[in-house]
């Protein structure tokens, strides 16, 4: 296996302590969004193979030691399955201001949007593209501390006397909405209003409402926070449609094509599909194409389905999610217990996030990490926490 080097994105939402914490480093003063762990051609991850001399080799990109040889290192199973790239992107992601408000397409959508866009010959880096691949982009956040977030749709009604409670007259044509139509309808109908409306206008209810929530503190208290950081943008409004949800350390969210989220606050493990694709509803001064954004949401009230892990008797605790791209697991490790077997067919990557355990005879802190290619055996032991991220064939 090979120990990963991985690099820090310096997004201006990232916590500028959460990282440094967990790695036992000073901060810098900047922010530090999220270290990825794995092949995106952004920013892979390096590593020195020792060859079979037990000499060190140079230090390359995971990106172009699997492209060398795709069966050693994810398997022919991987391969087959999801052809030559690891399918999958592990981070550990640091909030210290909301992301963007957010969703994600499905296959299907993923595919016929980026290639409706080749054949117009968007640049791929146009500001105003929104498929930069073909392929979908369902995710995992896993809370490490406790964690903060939006999460889909909640009930009409709920939204309805959020907003109602707030006394600003240019929302009451909201609410009327919000209470004249079947769920679907309503929600579809409010958050097109939301984002189409006069930017000047707009500007003018946030504000509002912002020092309304202010006032009446509470739970309303979290749209003067996000309005802090976003003044007058139509995202705070569209926030008011959804559910708010609070995840203590070890619980999870899965996050579907077409489901509305934004991360707020918290430092957490996040895996998603190896993609790009992202369309925006607010929280953002990046592009947002309402048109494609209305055909991509999905408009229906969820419960936010808050996920714990399953045990099983090898003291794996699996996060389960109906996708094959990414298989996210925890190991918490005792003293003085038997060294755990992970060997599998398939790539891994394990991230420790506490204590000090061993990954074969690597020795491992928090937030180091190892790539192990298919088939290699590993066994882990000592004490810490180690979380495993792997695919499905």
């Amino acid at each position: 296996m090979d120990r990963l080097s991985n690099t820090v994105r310096p997004y201006a939402w990232g916590s500028t302590t959460a990282i440094p914490e967990l790695l036992g480093i000073a901060p810098t003063g900047e922010p530090q969004a999220e270290m990825w762990m794995g092949a995106h051609p952004g920013a892979p991850s390096r590593l020195i193979r020792i060859t079979g001399t037990g000499e060190a080799g140079p230090e390359q990109p995971l990106t172009e030691v699997i492209a060398a040889d795709p069966e050693r290192e994810l398997g022919r199973a991987t391969v087959e399955k999801f052809g030559p790239r690891l399918p999958f992107l592990l981070k550990l992601l640091a909030a210290g201001a909301p992301l963007s408000l957010q969703v994600h397409p499905d296959l299907a959508q993923a595919k016929q949007g980026y290639e409706d866009e080749e054949r117009r010959s968007v640049p791929i880096d146009a500001p105003h593209r929104t498929y930069k691949d073909a392929n979908h982009k369902p995710e995992l956040i896993c809370a490490l501390t406790p964690f903060a977030g939006l999460c889909g749709f909640r009930r009409p009604t709920e939204a309805a006397e959020a907003m109602a409670a707030l006394g600003v007259d240019s929302l009451k044509p909201y609410v009327d909405l919000l209470g004249a139509h079947p769920e679907e309808a309503a929600l579809r109908e409010v958050l097109t209003a939301i984002l189409s409306a006069d930017p000047a206008e707009m500007a003018e209810t946030v504000t509002a409402a912002a020092a309304a929530a202010e006032r009446l503190g509470g739970a309303h208290a979290l749209y003067a926070r996000i309005a802090h950081h976003f003044p007058g943008d139509p995202g705070v409004i569209a926030a008011m449609l959804l559910n708010y949800v609070e995840l203590q350390p070890g619980e999870a969210l899965y996050l579907g094509a077409g489901v509305p989220h934004a991360y707020l606050d918290g430092l957490g493990v996040e895996i998603m599909a190896n993609s790009d694709n992202v369309l925006r509803c607010g929280l953002t001064p990046k592009h947002i194409d309402v048109p494609e954004l209305l055909r991509i949401v999905r408009f229906e009230a969820t419960d936010p389905g808050v996920l714990r892990p399953e045990a099983s008797p090898s003291g794996e605790e699996l996060y389960e999610t109906p996708v094959d791209e990414f298989r996210l697991s925890r190991f918490d490790l005792s003293p003085g217990a038997e060294p755990v077997d992970l060997t599998r067919n398939t790539p891994q990557i394990l991230l420790c996030t506490a204590g000090a355990p061993k990954a074969g005879t690597l020795g491992l802190t928090p937030g180091a990490s190892v790539f192990v290619p298919s088939g290699e055996k590993v066994e882990v032991s000592g004490t810490g926490t180690l979380f495993r991220a792997t695919v499905v064939v």
